[in-house]
């Protein structure tokens, strides 16, 4: 009995016989055209504080470092939140969380917003597809089903794949929600105890039958869904998906690794036992208060990961440059959200803003460019919807937030205030009254918490002097901090209005 005869046997299978899994719209293999095709290559969990590229201690990404001789690397980069759901959203709708409202573990974009996306705005003349290998980044990603030509699976070029929402594309949020989260959730006691516990042993079974030689902590798999991978099969399978498509086209690629769990390949494993030793920051009020015994060693398996997915990256990009693909594509690699372990905080399950969480990187190859160019000003995810618009042709819609990216189109404004929305434990329907933002402008970037304790607070620091955010500024008053604390408070005041009674 496999997954499909599961289906049969609890009658799921009927309806989702008559449904596509995918919506399968695919075109004639690559031709050249004079549009340029856009490639987003997204990796989850992937920090910037992390990566060699960006001046790590540890040589986590020479393979990425090589992609950056021939890209502009942006190196203050953020994200819209501090995990999936804000940083994917933000990215691809061009808004801050407070815009489009997806804020918490269970949200999505505004219903009445979701076509403002980048999808929407190519157009048909473009072919239009996405890879949400992150569960949490298909919540999105399928909201806009009728702007895309193409879904493919999270479980696609996986090993095992026991997602039983896949089957249900008309509403696969709903499906997910009903069934991979609460009728069969594998992790934890499922709704129905009879067929919950009969999924569970079949998933079990077939997992037990995949090999996981080549990886000493066990391949790869998504932390919350029945999906396992390998690292090279999953690059091997995107190489042939990419040189598939005809020009011109955009992808969305949203790859779960180096997601945790952090398993590496045998390759790199071990290799970080280096007695590097980060600086012990004190533990904060808010963080989940994991010792730093516990922090370093996940740094260590989380570099690991990180190193195994470089190498893998390499292997793409040689057959992308083979295949020609450089010649006529923006390819764009970049994350949702970064990691941290710090504080007494592993991850990103967090109310923290620090830089580790939400600095991410950001590296875009422009068709041809043989040589790399540095950007230092700060720049947000918001800001890659109205670049790639402005780089197609297409104008930039009147509801994006974000602004052109310097050295693409865009200039260097290092009085820009940009913002990053952390509120999961809020409604979307409601104001945010229990929410972490941080606001970064020029050197500075102010933190505002609120709801968490009896009192709100701030926390203010120059990222020029004290770029592990240290010293705390706010307590000493500077001048600068109070114009900066009131563009923070009436932003947010503004983003609530819609919201308040």
């Amino acid at each position: 009995m496999n997954r499909r005869d599961f289906l049969k046997l609890t009658g799921v299978a009927a309806p989702a016989l008559l449904l596509p899994g995918v919506f399968s719209k695919l075109h004639s293999p690559q031709t050249q055209g004079s549009q340029p095709n856009i490639i987003i290559l997204l990796f989850d969990a992937l920090s910037a504080r992390n990566m060699s590229v960006y001046g790590y201690q540890r040589n986590t990404t020479p393979n990425i470092a090589r992609f950056a001789e021939r890209a502009t690397v942006y190196h203050s980069h953020y994200a819209g939140g501090n995990y999936t759901i804000p940083g994917v959203a933000s990215l691809l709708t061009g808004t801050y969380a407070w815009t489009n409202r997806a804020l918490n573990h269970s949200g999505v974009i505004k219903r009445t917003l979701a076509e403002h996306n980048i999808f929407r705005v190519f157009g048909m003349d473009y072919q239009r597809v996405s890879f949400p290998q992150s569960v949490w980044s298909s919540f999105i990603v399928t909201q806009f089903a009728n702007d895309l030509d193409l879904i493919l699976p999270s479980g696609t070029f996986g090993e095992v794949d026991y997602l039983l929402s896949d089957f249900f594309a008309h509403d696969q949020n709903l499906a997910a929600r009903a069934l991979d989260d609460f009728v069969f959730v594998p992790n934890e006691a499922p709704a129905s105890l009879l067929l919950g516990s009969l999924y569970k042993a079949l998933y079990a079974r077939e997992s037990a039958q995949v090999s996981s030689a080549g990886y000493p902590r066990g391949i790869p798999h998504n932390v919350n869904y029945p999906l396992q991978f390998r690292l090279e099969s999953l690059f091997e399978g995107l190489a042939s998906f990419i040189q598939s498509l005809s020009s011109p086209y955009i992808s969305y690629l949203h790859l779960f690794p180096p997601h945790a769990p952090y398993r590496s390949t045998e390759r790199f494993f071990g290799t970080f036992l280096d007695g590097f030793n980060p600086p012990n920051k004190p533990h904060h009020r808010f963080a989940d208060m994991f010792s730093n015994a516990d922090l370093r060693d996940a740094r260590r398996s989380y570099d690991e990961y990180i190193a195994s997915l470089d190498w893998e990256f390499g292997r793409l990009l040689d057959a992308l440059d083979s295949a020609g693909i450089f010649e006529n594509s923006y390819v764009v690699l970049t994350s949702d959200h970064g990691e941290m372990f710090e504080r007494g905080e592993k991850a990103h399950s967090t109310p923290l803003l620090f830089d580790p969480v939400v600095h991410i990187p950001l590296l875009i190859s422009a068709p041809g460019q043989t040589s790399r160019n540095d950007i230092y000003s700060a720049t947000s995810a918001v800001d890659l919807l109205p670049t790639f618009t402005h780089l197609a042709g297409k104008p930039t819609p009147v509801w994006c937030e974000g602004t052109l990216l310097p050295g693409l189109g865009g200039e260097t404004d290092d009085e820009r205030s940009l913002f990053v929305i952390e509120a999961k434990s809020n409604s979307a329907l409601r104001p945010l009254t229990k929410a972490t933002v941080a606001m970064r402008k020029g050197n500075h970037k102010l933190v505002y918490y609120t709801g968490y304790d009896a009192e709100d607070s701030f926390e203010l620091y120059d990222l020029a002097e004290d770029i592990e955010e240290l010293e705390d500024l706010y307590p000493a008053g500077p001048s600068f901090a109070q114009p900066l604390k009131e563009e923070l408070l009436e932003s947010l005041f503004e983003a609530n209005k819609p919201y308040m009674k």
